[in-house]
């Protein structure tokens, strides 16, 4: 209850600097819209905002489940073998070489303006992350696990599954935390090279109008979404893993 006290403190805190910039500047209401006008333009349109937020919290949504479970297979692939670390370990660094917006072009030529294009883009940034720290936690396996483990004489699998698997899923939740924070930007990008449909879509087809307001209320939905999502698989984690304090 005090930490909702103290977020719903920082919301107002925030709107109140908004409006006071707002009042201050006497910025005009197609540049920076004053809260009032968003909140209202909100309420006018809920059904639409609503409509496209659906499309974006699923692509969201996709994109996550399927980079996660990506990042983790791989990540098992580069401890179980050698020679598939030295093929993979270039691919990973290749996908976070090109930046996003100059393959976002190619993703909505080859899989079309659906659901299909935004999914890859929110897969292709947070496959990095999850693999990359899933893969940091395998090979960090305290050395106290190991040595009993190897004393038991365990085979490999077993080691894999039952001893650096479990210590690796703290490292395994930051990257799952770090992912659902930055799984908007692929569904958004996408949205904003070519859709029909989604948040990205709507705030590009408002800013064109001049619609600014609604712009902003767009652009206040989608954080609204990616806080929720950060909160929850935060809280789902910590109750999932409440012995993750305890590990080193």
């Amino acid at each position: 209850m005090k930490k909702l006290a103290n977020w719903l403190g920082l919301f107002l805190l925030l709107i109140g600097l908004w409006q006071a910039v707002v009042s201050i500047f006497t910025l005009p209401t197609y540049l920076f819209p004053p809260p009032i006008a968003v909140f209202e333009r909100l309420l006018q349109h809920t059904d639409l905002l609503l409509s496209h937020a659906k499309v974006t919290l699923i692509e969201i949504a996709l994109g996550l489940i399927c980079g996660f479970i990506l990042g983790l297979i791989s990540a098992l692939l580069l401890t179980l073998s050698r020679r598939v670390s030295a093929f993979l370990m270039p691919l990973l660094v290749i996908s976070q070489a090109v930046p996003v917006f100059a393959i976002a072009p190619l993703l909505v030529l080859w899989l079309g303006y659906g659901m299909a294009s935004k999914i890859a883009m929110a897969v292709l940034i947070i496959y990095f992350p999850v693999t990359a720290a899933c893969y940091d936690g395998l090979r960090n396996t305290p050395q106290s696990w190991l040595q009993l483990a190897q004393t038991l004489q365990i085979s490999p699998q077993a080691m894999l599954f039952k001893v650096r698997l479990p210590a690796a899923l703290p490292a395994l939740a930051s990257g799952l935390r770090i992912a659902v924070s930055i799984a908007p930007i692929g569904a958004v990008v996408g949205e904003w090279v070519g859709s029909s449909e989604g948040l990205g879509y709507l705030m590009l087809q408002a800013n064109a109008r001049m619609q600014i307001d609604l712009m902003f209320a767009a652009l206040f939905l989608l954080l609204l979404i990616a806080l929720c999502l950060y909160f929850f698989t935060d809280y789902w984690l910590r109750r999932s893993l409440p012995w993750v304090r305890y590990i080193h």
